[in-house]
């Protein structure tokens, strides 16, 4: 890190920092773990045990965590840390950094481009502002309440698609150890969305689906169960660029919700009723 983002983040309190200001320094924070992930990238990891997987995971988190925690602590001193990332439901009252430092953690391990660095600051259990990373194409998705959701400092806006028939879709697998109701519902919605949407896409982390339906590069995304990290970050994105975020039945969704649908105005009711066959 540079002396001058040093000295500038070092005279940082809650009390002289607006969102908005807020929100550039937790950028150049995951942008800064980011290019440390980044050096670690390029050759699959291997591993022969469940043990020697989570060891490198770990590997991973480390590296990005070393640069996070302390460059936002720093910012909001006062806030929370979510320690867990694979971590749902609601969070107390007051400020708390929800951060995944390797979104998309298993793609990085397989050399896969999938992976991202996030940083969200949740506020009441509503997000404020998030940062979503991707060092390999060095793009940055950002968000902020009631300012829009930004690529690289570009508007983001998602599809004027109107017809499901027409849209192209995506949802991420249940997690190895996932209820087996849950793993058998996937299966199902996944079926489902076969025989109503153009296309339809299955793979891992949540976020860079998300990061796509608020670009309007897909146009609807769905989930059941999940983790704060997983959602928040592209709940706030998605919302920011004229997208609807609901529970899979469209009723509000919230961190404790068992499903979560992000869309499209346009296609939000369709896949709400594809999702409920």
């Amino acid at each position: 890190m540079s002396e001058l983002l040093q000295a500038t983040d070092a005279t940082v309190s809650d009390a002289t920092v607006s969102d908005a200001d807020l929100l550039a320094r937790t950028a150049a924070a995951v942008r800064e773990a980011g290019a440390a992930l980044r050096e670690r990238f390029g050759e699959v990891v291997p591993y022969r045990t469940r043990e020697e997987l989570m060891s490198a995971l770990a590997a991973n988190d480390d590296t990005a965590l070393s640069i996070l925690r302390p460059r936002l602590t720093r910012l909001r001193p006062e806030a929370g840390w979510v320690e867990d990332e694979l971590d749902g439901g609601a969070l107390p009252s007051g400020e708390w950094w929800v951060v995944d430092p390797a979104e998309g953690n298993v793609n990085h391990l397989h050399a896969l481009p999938e992976w991202a660095v996030t940083a969200t600051l949740v506020r009441d259990n509503q997000p404020v502002l998030t940062v979503v990373h991707l060092p390999l194409t060095d793009q940055t998705y950002t968000a902020l309440t009631g300012a829009g959701a930004h690529l690289d400092g570009r508007p983001l806006h998602v599809s004027q698609t109107a017809d499901l028939g027409l849209g192209v879709v995506a949802t991420s697998q249940a997690r190895p150890d996932e209820d087996e109701g849950v793993v058998r519902r996937v299966g199902a919605s996944i079926t489902a969305m076969l025989f109503d949407a153009l296309v339809v896409r299955v793979s891992v982390p949540a976020t860079l689906h998300l990061l796509n339906v608020a670009a309007g590069r897909l146009d609807a995304f769905w989930q059941f169960a999940g983790a704060r990290a997983d959602l928040l970050p592209g709940a706030l994105l998605v919302t920011e660029a004229g997208g609807r975020i609901s529970d899979a039945e469209g009723r509000p969704w919230t961190p404790q919700s068992a499903g979560f649908l992000a869309a499209a105005p346009g296609v939000h009711a369709q896949a709400v009723s594809t999702l409920s066959r």
